[in-house]
């Protein structure tokens, strides 16, 4: 039988892996896809050919859309990323009949029901595993894996280099800017690092595994994006002091209003696993009403990780290609028609415990008309800490855990602790998921 013929769209970092993989493990691929993989066409503006293997076997172009336009070519990758031109690109593609296969997060996010919807009517595949944590087949485990159960919340530590900067902040007292301007030294956070440490780049991998878990329609723009800029060294320390760690987590969960969708530093327990998975590595933790707890864990970026997750689409594909286009696996893991429009909860909404720090004058009776002000609101204190004043200092950090509380109730009654004249500044708050089983 004759190669399955592929046209690849970027040979950058995962582009290149993506060509070397295929390249090197060419034969144990076909053994297990049943067919030979043979990428034929590559488009790029640049790239390095000392970095690449098989490009004697490879015509290599400018134009994408010419590569997508090949009659001779069955599969497109996409790995140029963005969302223009990838999406006209793809769009294109499965005009044209063509299977795709992409690792663009942002596209899906944003762009993923109009795609999916064309690929439906053209009876064509459009794959995505590498979109969401890297090399961590996640969405193969919830979409498939984990077809038996219904899915209660998912929670993920979903960008590595939020990860690195809380990581090094931890270990090492560190400053937020310094970590960060090491994490774009390595490589690891763009000169704009805004999408990852602004929790948008977690936010479009969160779209997706929440369509995925609770079959929506991808809604990136009802997701809560909350980033780490704000977090101190004095947060990470407190942190620790009462058992938790901050991970700048990514969670969605099914409750009797609706669904959750939310990206926003999480202390977690240090018990739990996923709080110790540190550095740039990735780890998402499914319970399912059956299974209860599952943890994957792996790199979430790389060239080679991303590459094993984009070639293993590549191999379903050709798998597939002889599948009757209505029994295949469905995108977001439900059939297009058993899609339900479920609200998706507002961050006020959403019921949480809380970690506070507020800096407060050093005198008799502060912390009783804060403690006063919480409990006319119904919130519950769990723990409390007050540090000693530095010296010279008349006031002091005041830190507390909170019992599980809406938010907009704590939203009302921390605006009125900030209005007391032994209150300083703004309250800085972090959520707390315990994730029990």
């Amino acid at each position: 039988m004759n190669p399955v013929k592929v046209g690849l769209l970027g040979l950058g970092t995962v582009g290149g892996g993506t060509l070397n993989v295929l390249t090197r493990n060419a034969d144990e691929i076909a053994r297990r896809a049943g067919r030979g993989i043979q990428i034929t066409h590559a488009a790029a503006k640049a790239y390095d050919p000392s970095k690449l293997s098989g490009l004697d076997k490879v015509e290599i172009s400018d134009d994408a859309f010419a590569v997508v336009d090949n009659p001779e070519i069955e599969i497109i990758i996409e790995l140029i990323g963005g969302y223009s031109p990838a999406r006209e690109l793809v769009l294109k593609a499965i005009e044209n009949g063509k299977h795709v296969v992409t690792a663009n997060k942002a596209l899906i996010a944003m762009h993923g029901n109009e795609i999916f919807a064309a690929a439906q009517k053209h009876g064509v595949m459009v794959a995505f595993e590498a979109a969401v944590a890297g090399g961590i087949p996640i969405i193969k485990a919830v979409r498939e894996g984990l077809a038996a159960n219904r899915i209660e919340w998912i929670a993920g530590i979903i960008n590595g280099t939020g990860n690195f900067i809380l990581t090094e902040m931890r270990d090492k007292g560190r400053e937020f800017s310094d970590v960060l301007k090491e994490a774009q030294a390595l490589g690891y956070a763009e000169a704009d690092p805004t999408f990852d440490v602004e929790g948008i780049d977690a936010a479009h991998k969160l779209t997706i595994l929440g369509s995925i878990a609770f079959g929506i329609p991808l809604q990136f723009e009802k997701t809560y994006t909350e980033g780490i800029t704000k977090i101190e060294p004095q947060d990470v320390e407190y942190a620790n002091d009462f058992g938790y760690r901050i991970k700048h987590l990514g969670v969605t969960r099914m409750t009797d209003k609706g669904i959750e969708m939310r990206v926003h530093p999480t202390m977690i327990p240090h018990r739990r696993l996923i709080a110790n998975v540190d550095g740039v590595m990735n780890a998402v933790l499914v319970n399912g009403d059956a299974v209860g707890p599952t943890l994957y864990y792996g790199a979430g970026a790389g060239s080679e990780p991303t590459a094993s997750a984009v070639t293993a689409d590549v191999v379903d594909v050709v798998r597939a290609l002889t599948t009757d286009s209505e029994n295949r696996v469905p995108h977001l893991a439900f059939q297009p028609g058993e899609l339900v429009d479920l609200p998706i909860l507002p961050i006020e909404e959403v019921e949480s415990a809380y970690y506070l720090r507020m800096q407060v004058e050093d005198k008799p009776g502060v912390v009783a008309r804060i403690a006063t002000i919480l409990a006319d609101s119904q919130i519950s204190i769990e723990a409390i800490h007050q540090k000693e004043p530095a010296e010279g200092d008349s006031t002091v950090p005041l830190v507390m855990i909170t019992q599980t509380v809406v938010e907009k109730r704590l939203n009302d009654a921390l605006a009125a602790i900030e209005q007391l004249e032994s209150v300083s500044g703004q309250i800085m708050r972090i959520r707390i998921e315990r994730l029990d089983g």
